[in-house]
């Protein structure tokens, strides 16, 4: 992998993170991990790099918006069963922050996925007009779902033209979705599950989860692929 690249970023914020008990913080963290491995099974591992952020995660995807817009439409399923998340997709300049195998990443493309999950209402995605861009250019035509939302300013006063998804498009795909729905509840379960059994100090059993169900993610997220 390059020291420096352009990628899409699928940022996932948990809705009010920080004035949540460290307790509450710790369970939602846990269900969070599962619910990215669940949506970003489709995903080849290479091309894919998720990063832990303040307040949620960060999906970074390689060669591939069409496949980060899926992610980010198919965490929002959470939301249904418990976990309070907001979605912002952004496709901008990234670089290695210095640890083995690329898992360290920093740069401009992560910070404005952040700040456009910042403006998404809960249970909502945004997505920048560099992510639309990508798109268009990766898929012609796909960048039709999403549709003009406005123009915001960060707290730094940097304006940011940001796009929804067409809520006609969403609501084509919803029977192909509720099956995701119901992979994801039991993925927050087996979350919750792994806090519980790792909150005396032990480490979070999260992985071994994702590991033993992973087969199964992935046979089903194919089979709702759009």
């Amino acid at each position: 992998m390059p020291a420096s690249l352009y990628a899409s970023v699928v940022f996932l914020k948990i809705q009010d993170f920080a004035r949540r008990p460290a307790t509450e913080q710790a369970r939602l963290r846990a269900q969070l991990q599962a619910v990215v491995a669940v949506t970003a099974a489709e995903i080849p591992p290479a091309s894919r790099v998720v990063l832990d952020a303040a307040d949620g995660a960060a999906v970074v995807v390689l060669d591939d918006p069409r496949g980060a817009l899926r992610l980010g439409n198919r965490a929002l399923h959470a939301v249904a069963v418990g976990l309070p998340l907001s979605a912002g997709l952004n496709y901008g300049a990234l670089q290695l922050a210095g640890r083995k195998g690329g898992e360290g990443m920093t740069g401009d493309g992560i910070a404005v996925a952040a700040a456009v999950a910042a403006f998404a209402p809960p249970a909502r995605l945004l997505a920048s007009r560099a992510f639309r861009n990508a798109l268009a250019e990766a898929v012609p035509g796909q960048e039709a779902a999403l549709t003009h939302a406005g123009t915001f300013n960060d707290p730094g006063l940097r304006a940011h033209e940001l796009f929804k998804p067409d809520e006609r498009a969403l609501a084509r795909r919803s029977l192909r979705y509720s099956a995701v729905a119901a992979l994801l509840a039991v993925a927050l379960l087996g979350g919750g599950a792994a806090w519980r059994a790792s909150n005396p100090g032990q480490a979070p059993l999260v992985d071994m989860v994702v590991e033993k169900t992973e087969p199964y993610w992935r046979a089903l997220v194919q089979k709702v692929s759009y």
